[in-house]
């Protein structure tokens, strides 16, 4: 038998061409279909972990899956804001505590959720090193935040412009890294956690000026009119919060109309929960409340449609594959005729001859088993990870 495996395995090694093309063919047709097996089981599983810790979402009317995408997992927000003031609405019910999102900014791709402590809370957060914010200017980073900005505690982050033609609304804002979050495996570990007045403030809703008024900020003077002073247009807003400036910022405005994109609704109880579903779920309403669970269960029965279309074109490729595998096998039978005969004329009987033969044929598809379970273990691996990147 040896000698028949070692035949065999020294005419694929002597043909590495056509050998790679039949194990990279094999592999892919054994592979993908196993891959989308695995990739649609664990994005499943996250999708619907994370909406299972979430109880209830309100957020502007329009797409339930694109609130559902923009607040458990900080994806763009496509949906107007809505104001803060249905914050208060939620409390007032006393059916449960309301934590407020903001997402329209992010830190060069990491999502900006300005909130309050209770969504770090209510995730469970904890903190690898430093503390939770306090002030307006300090931020928290998730583990990769950190990891990819290349951040630490005592450093300091710049949130990117909302736009080349943003120019009266928000402006970079240098904040302080205040705190580290512990790797949690979900999107968290991707945002900027800061609290919400501090999205304001980069969303231009308050702002910061030098005292007009100080020695030595008489350049900044355009005119004094008895008690008021009128500064020039060189006095501008700071994009840094210091303990120095802390106390110039104000905001314009009253804070129930500034803008934020949901809202996470945490009721007392299951009783609780439907009661706010019944007084938030209306026609033509200012805003919409949604189960995140059944929004993600309508997006899980996609990915399995999707699922079954792929692997029934898989299969069909599969089949075209083999079927081109076995003639690649038969041709090349045909031309080996010369050295087949050779083999018979040196003792070789028609039985062994089948052997090498055959043994060819397996060890293409042992190997081509074997890489496509490599490949299958590793995006069973990985593909958690990637899955979240998405």
């Amino acid at each position: 038998m040896k000698d028949v495996l070692y035949l065999a395995w020294r005419y694929l090694r002597f043909n590495r061409g056509k050998t790679l093309v039949l194990v990279v063919s094999i592999s892919l047709i054994l592979f993908l279909p196993a891959a989308l097996q695995v990739v649609v089981r664990e994005g499943a599983k996250t999708l619907t972990a994370r909406a299972d810790s979430t109880p209830l979402l309100v957020g502007a009317p329009g797409s339930a899956v694109d609130l559902t995408l923009a607040a458990l997992y900080f994806r763009e927000p496509t949906l107007e804001p809505m104001t803060y003031r249905e914050v208060a609405k939620v409390a007032e019910t006393g059916l449960g505590g309301a934590i407020p999102l903001h997402l329209r900014y992010n830190v060069r791709g990491h999502r900006i959720v300005g909130t309050t402590l209770e969504y770090l809370e209510f995730r469970s957060l904890e903190y690898r090193s430093g503390r939770p914010f306090a002030v307006l200017g300090e931020c928290v980073l998730g583990s990769t935040a950190a990891r990819e900005l290349g951040a630490e505690v005592g450093g300091h982050v710049l949130s990117s412009p909302a736009g080349a033609f943003d120019v009266a609304g928000s402006f970079p804002l240098k904040m302080a890294v205040v705190g580290i979050l512990e790797p949690s495996e979900t999107s968290d570990d991707d945002a900027v956690f800061l609290d919400l007045k501090t999205a304001w403030v980069i969303a231009g809703l308050a702002h910061g000026h030098t005292d007009v008024t100080a020695p030595g900020a008489e350049s900044g003077v355009l005119a004094v009119e008895g008690d008021n002073v009128v500064a020039n247009a060189s006095v501008l807003s700071y994009t840094e919060i210091t303990p120095d400036n802390i106390d110039s910022f104000h905001f314009h405005g009253a804070p129930d109309n500034f803008p934020m994109d949901a809202i996470v609704v945490v009721p007392r109880d299951r009783k609780s929960g439907v009661l706010l579903r019944g007084r938030f779920e209306e026609p033509g309403g200012d805003v919409q409340m949604v189960v995140p669970r059944e929004v993600v269960d309508d997006l899980v029965e996609t990915m399995f449609s999707v699922r079954d279309a792929v692997f029934a074109v898989s299969l069909g490729l599969g089949v075209a594959t083999i079927a081109t595998a076995v003639l690649v096998f038969a041709l090349s039978v045909r031309l080996r005729r010369r050295e087949i005969d050779t083999m018979r004329k040196i003792g070789a009987s028609g039985g062994r001859l089948r052997a090498v033969l055959a043994a060819e044929v397996l060890i293409v598809i042992a190997v081509s088993i074997l890489v496509a379970a490599a490949l299958t273990a590793a995006v069973s691996r990985y593909g958690g990870s990637v899955i979240g990147l998405l």
